[in-house]
């Protein structure tokens, strides 16, 4: 299954074990998990753990997240990609959905978009996908416009794990 996916500044590779370090910078972050229910990872054996649930995905689902690596300085600066979801969310189940997270750092450098373009072509030219989802807490403005940017519709509001106010989003 595994390809990589090239943007203008980006690579999009599958995830490896050696992004671990990559992977616990990132998902240590307070600031990142503001919206996620404040839950950072307390040691880079939880990043370990994480980074085997998305291998197993890939073996799963012939899809996951991605390494997003900085073609200039061959920097781990964050994941996105699409993952098959087989448990409810919203009313539904067995989807694609887009998602991303990157280190602060490299917050509002246009990444997020430019990954998440790629996927969402990458999820209707090459997956053939009927319709592709996506999520994001209410007040995560950010996150919410890249959504709206890259061709997603919102369609409601809901409560993701029975605490977190979340919006909804669709292709159609």
């Amino acid at each position: 299954m595994m390809f990589t996916i090239e943007t203008d500044r980006l690579l999009l590779r599958p995830i490896e074990y050696n992004d671990s370090e990559g992977m616990f910078l990132l998902d240590s972050n307070p600031n990142v998990h503001k919206y996620l229910g404040n839950n950072p990872l307390k040691s880079i054996e939880e990043s370990i753990v994480y980074i085997e649930n998305i291998r197993n995905q890939y073996l799963a689902h012939g899809i996951g997240r991605f390494a997003v690596i900085l073609k200039e300085t061959n920097e781990f600066i964050g994941w996105s990609g699409l993952k098959y979801i087989t448990e409810e969310e919203n009313n539904h189940i067995d989807f694609y959905e887009i998602g991303y997270r990157f280190r602060e750092e490299f917050w509002g450098k246009g990444f997020a978009y430019e990954s998440a373009k790629a996927w969402y072509d990458y999820a209707f030219n090459e997956l053939k996908v009927d319709v592709l989802y996506a999520s994001a807490h209410i007040e995560n403005i950010g996150s919410r416009k890249i959504l709206e940017k890259i061709g997603l519709n919102l369609k409601n509001k809901y409560v993701w794990n029975e605490k977190i106010p979340c919006v909804w989003y669709s292709s159609n």
